[in-house]
């Protein structure tokens, strides 16, 4: 992996973190979790759109709405499972 790559997918994980964290209602834990929380946020989204049968496309813009929505799934469960105690 180039390190074009490697900043590639850390600017669009910052960005779905940031849109998980809006989409879960300001549940947003700053620069470095938003990175952290949209990457894994883009492996959740993934998986669950693949149980589906949904394919949202290719491109950026499609990973980035992939990975948003997985972010907020990751910070619903993070909610219930600490709920609010981070």
């Amino acid at each position: 992996m180039s390190n074009e790559s490697i900043i590639i997918i850390l600017i669009l994980g910052a960005i779905a973190g940031w849109l998980g964290g809006v989409i879960f209602k300001g549940s947003g834990v700053g620069l470095i979790g938003n990175i952290i929380v949209g990457i894994i946020g883009g492996f959740i989204g993934h998986w669950v759109f693949g149980k589906l049968g949904i394919r949202m496309g290719t491109g950026y813009l499609s990973y980035i709405l992939t990975a948003g929505i997985g972010a907020a799934i990751l910070l619903a469960l993070l909610n219930l499972v600490f709920g609010g105690r981070r």
